[in-house]
This record gives structure tokens, sequence and C-alpha cells, in this order.
């Protein structure tokens, strides 16, 4: 897990599988291993798991965002669109 952005409004985290996670290694069943983008919008305490075709989207505006360096408004304005597509309240466990 690796956290990328955390604002005010918004925390966004890469789930990244462990390679070396001695359970899946036991097991004889194969495993898919995916990552993932967990995006939290703090204002409504609500957030949305972005996995597959979405997650590689998101990466590709990550990438851009890495080349092209964007103002907080813009991250912010990017997140925001997603945020509509959070519907799983934040539990803290």
């Amino acid at each position: 897990m690796q956290m990328l952005y955390d604002s005010e409004s918004f925390v966004v985290v890469h789930m990244v599988p462990d390679a070396g996670d001695d359970d899946a290694a036991v097991s004889d069943v194969p495993q898919l291993a995916r990552h993932g983008f967990e995006i939290v919008d703090k204002r409504s305490g609500k957030e949305v798991y972005l996995d597959g075709s979405w997650a590689e989207m998101f990466q590709q505006i990550i990438l851009d965002w890495q080349r092209n360096t964007p103002t907080q408004e813009e991250v912010e304005d990017t997140l925001d669109s997603y945020a509509g597509l959070a519907q799983n309240p934040v539990l803290v466990h």
C-alpha cells in the first residue's frame, strides 16, 4: 500500500499486491495479482476502489500528472469527478 495523495478533501492510496505473500505461494490455485486505487472523499466520508480497467485509466492520469505537474486545483477537480462513484462509507477497523 502506498499513499499517493493526501489533502483536506481527498486521500489516494495505491494498493499493490504482495508478491512475497507466503499464503499465496502455498495455494495451488493460481491467483491474479492486481493493483488498484482507493480514493477517499473526506468531505462525504465515502470511498471508491478502482481496479481492472478503471485502475489502468487512473494510472494513466497519474503518469500524466508526473509528466506535467498539475496544480492542486486540477488534481482536486479530477478526484472530485471520481468522488461521484464513491458509495462505500469509510469504516475504521
